[in-house]
């Protein structure tokens, strides 16, 4: 493959090479810093040996001790910076390895949003290792993931659809911010769960009232005070003793009082709190950001400031509480925290934090979400530059494609073909010989459709689509589990794709070619003359001629075209270009013999 100066594949190699000399970089400066460390420590240790021996006094120590916790603190962020820098390698590499049709597995495949009954996600490889979704995902948080997941199950409105075109075309060029989209977080692959954060943002609100958070605070302040003047005492002071055993009857009544209510702000916060420092980093990272497309000043208006404070800040105060909060299991905590009331105290900050601020927790959640799906467009258009955006039609059904190849090809090994269904075409039958190219040229329609509805750009010179329901027929298989046999499997698809909201496109791949012949021409025909009148359109391989002929019978409204095959010095050869009329010949045989199948024939 050629690279081309400003290819993607050369920016990519060129980034990549500028984060693999950062790590280097800071490698050294770590491993400099540890042998500083080793003579500081040694420096420590010789202060103390001459202070036991009485050559020097012991408060000399403090000076290489205190660099030595300098030198501890700066290595760590050293360190901190070092794992950034490797997650944009890793960033970089897989991008290559997507450029280079590397990529299969290699990332989130969105196995858990596989649905067997869905009508075209199995079909399509929209989930699973080598899916689309795996091609097109960077997103960091599980919310993006899913943001995107919905956008390639469901058919946007034409309206949505232009704007993300517009919000994809300003995020192509904005590669520093995609790359730390990617990078942030404690984890490369797991990020923020959105799901405990939106249950405990519409839990009832557990809000304490004005009268009773100022007594907590009024007590803990003289508690406080009490202990300082107990301890002023040397601990024998009458009055102080009282004081305190006073103090702390109270401040114990009030605090079994709340036991119940402050145990359950403290659960209910602790699961949702665990990502709070990758969701406050993504915040403050898109708060900086200025858009000018309409979806995303929409969505970064959503992230702005409320009441004051920006979403970033809101979340860290909420990160804050939530340190002073696991600060319990601190031994010295542990034993001022009780009479301080330090866990009521932060349960009912917490509280008041939940009061104003659950209403908008969805609403970051799902900007984010949405930010996150649509960079990981952007990051598929920068990489495949010569990928278009559609058009989208108004009015009757239509499909007009130029050139449509199958993007989870490798682009040099796909072969493009133009398929046009408009008025008065609404169905293609195609034929052909086995491997010629019939299913490919099925699925390449599909999940360039599905791309086209979901709004990014699509592998094809051009497109031009209604807002259409996609319906695949290809990979339908028999369910041990639900007791059904691959034909009844294929029954219920087909009574799903008739089902689909009109307009439909449907994909039908060697239909009802589990049954006979004759049930099979008869079915056949009967579902594509009903797909018709519903107003749909779409195409149906086979290899039974016989419903080629009935297209010839649907005319002008069906069409046949055909992918064929020739025999070169023994091997079969296929161009995997669609032609015009029915197929003449079957390569069944060739390819038994091809095998190394030993064919007799009866005499």
């Amino acid at each position: 493959m050629t690279i081309n100066a400003d290819s993607p594949q050369q920016v990519y190699r060129q980034r990549l090479d500028a984060r693999s000399e950062s790590l280097a970089a800071l490698d050294l400066k770590r491993r400099r810093c540890g042998l500083v460390r080793l003579g500081v420590f040694a420096s420590v240790v010789a202060v103390v040996w001459f202070a036991v021996q009485g050559t020097l006094p012991i408060w000399p120590v403090a000076i290489p001790l205190a660099i030595f916790v300098a030198l501890v603190w700066w290595q760590s962020r050293v360190e901190r910076a070092m794992e950034l820098v490797r997650r944009s390698i890793a960033f970089y590499e897989r991008g290559l390895a997507r450029i280079e049709n590397r990529w299969q597995g290699g990332a989130e495949t969105g196995e858990r949003f596989i649905d067997h009954h869905h009508p075209y996600s199995l079909d399509l490889d929209i989930f699973g290792r080598g899916s689309l979704f795996e091609l097109l995902s960077t997103a960091r948080t599980r919310g993006g993931e899913r943001k995107l997941a919905d956008w390639l199950r469901t058919a946007g409105e034409p309206a949505e659809l232009r704007q993300r075109h517009e919000a994809i075309d300003e995020l192509r060029p904005l590669l520093d911010l995609r790359e730390k989209l990617a990078v942030l977080g404690g984890d490369f692959r797991v990020g923020v769960n959105p799901e405990h954060l939106t249950v405990w943002a519409g839990a009832p609100a557990n809000v304490f009232g004005p009268a009773m958070r100022w007594s907590a605070l009024v007590l803990s302040a003289l508690m406080a005070g009490a202990l300082a003047w107990w301890v002023s005492t040397a601990f024998i002071g009458i009055a102080a003793t009282r004081f305190v055993v006073a103090i702390g009857l109270i401040v114990g009544a009030l605090g079994l009082s709340l036991r119940r209510r402050v145990l359950a702000i403290a659960g209910g916060v602790n699961e949702p709190a665990h990502d709070l420092d990758l969701l406050a980093q993504i915040l403050e990272l898109l708060e900086r950001q200025t858009f000018t497309s309409p979806k995303l000043a929409s969505l970064g208006a959503a992230l702005g400031t409320s009441g004051g404070q920006a979403a970033s800040r809101r979340i860290g105060h909420l990160r804050r509480l939530m340190e002073m909060l696991d600060s319990r299991e601190n031994y010295i905590v542990r034993v001022i925290g009780p009479p301080l009331l330090w866990t009521t105290q932060t349960a009912m900050a917490i509280a008041n934090w939940h009061a104003e601020n659950c209403s908008l927790i969805p609403v970051w959640l799902d900007a984010v979400a949405d930010i996150e799906a649509l960079s990981s467009l952007a990051n598929y258009a920068f990489e495949h530059p010569a990928d278009v955006f559609p058009e989208f039609a108004v009015g009757d059904p239509v499909f007009d494609v130029e050139d449509v190849a199958h993007p989870l090809l490798p682009e040099e090994r796909a072969v493009p073909n133009s398929v046009r269904l408009a008025a008065p075409v609404r169905l293609l039958v195609v034929s052909g010989s086995n491997m010629s190219g019939k299913s490919t040229l099925l699925r390449a329609i599909g999940v360039n459709a599905v791309l086209a509805l979901a709004g990014g750009p699509v592998r094809a010179r051009r497109l031009t689509l209604a807002r259409l329901s996609v319906g695949a027929s290809i990979r339908t298989t028999d369910s041990l589990e639900e007791g059904q046999s691959r034909f009844m499997a294929e029954i219920l698809r087909l009574k799903q794709i008739l089902e689909l909201p009109a307009p439909a496109l449907f994909l039908l791949d060697e239909l009802l070619h589990g049954t006979n012949s004759h049930d099979r021409a008869i079915g056949a025909e009967g579902i594509v003359r009903a797909l018709i009148d519903r107003g749909s359109i779409g195409l149906a391989t086979t290899h039974d001629l016989s419903l080629a002929a009935v297209a010839d019978q649907l005319a002008p409204a069906a069409a046949n075209v055909h992918f064929e095959d020739r025999l070169e010095n023994g091997r079969l050869v296929f161009d995997y270009k669609m032609r015009e009329g029915v197929v003449t010949r079957s390569n069944a045989l060739d390819l038994m013999r091809a095998a190394g199948l030993e064919l007799f024939r009866r005499e």
